[in-house]
């Protein structure tokens, strides 16, 4: 006999009250200084991986909507990043090797570096200007690989949270409605149109 399925409705109020939960949580103060690295970076990039990475690209795009010039690392047409230049990464561990080593080599070029995490006291918290944390992440002590793909294939995950959804991570979701709220919050400041936006709109596909 089937078990009986949860309420999806249920589900996704359990969900929505983990985000406001999240979203109370955060240090305003760090996530104003998000806000003023956005409008004042000379360029934008965005870098993470796996389901973060889907979060960073999603954020790119807006922020292209937006009128700024932004690219996603790992892109073909991404140009060389420079001094003036912001690198934004997603990465709940804050310890994801490939987000580590671009994030190295940003600070190498001179560029500055926002980190979108669950875990500040990391390697890649310990290189960036500006830090804001999502969350909490309950395995930040534990022994886990760094390599995204290592994760994936043993199915450690550093940011999972069992009661907000099964093999999901809270960051990831928390991370991509903060990313819409800087959205919001930048089309405010910018003073943009619906009009303006929809211009950017992709027509050709």
């Amino acid at each position: 006999m089937q078990p009986e399925c949860p309420s999806i409705a249920d589900l996704m109020l359990q969900m929505a009250s983990s985000l406001q939960e999240t979203a109370r949580a955060i240090n305003a103060e760090n996530a104003g200084q998000f806000l003023d690295e956005i409008l004042n970076a000379k360029r934008i990039y965005l870098a993470g991986a796996g389901r973060s990475g889907l979060v960073a690209r999603a954020f790119a795009q807006r922020l292209m909507h937006l009128g700024f010039e932004s690219y996603v690392i790992g892109e073909t047409i991404t140009p060389a990043f420079g001094p003036g230049d912001v690198l934004v990464a997603f990465s709940g561990s804050g310890e994801t090797q490939s987000v580590m080593d671009v994030c190295e080599t940003a600070r190498e070029i001179g560029g500055k570096i926002c980190l979108i995490t669950s875990t500040p006291n990391s390697h890649i918290g310990r290189m960036a200007d500006c830090i804001v944390e999502i969350g909490n992440n309950p395995h930040k002590d534990a022994d886990i690989p760094r390599d995204f793909e290592i994760r994936q294939l043993t199915g450690q995950y550093r940011s999972v949270s069992g009661s907000f959804a099964p093999l999901g991570t809270l960051f990831e979701t928390a991370a991509l409605v903060f990313s819409d709220a800087i959205v919001s919050a930048l089309m405010e400041v910018k003073h943009c149109t619906i009009e303006e936006i929809k211009s950017r709109l992709a027509n050709v596909q």
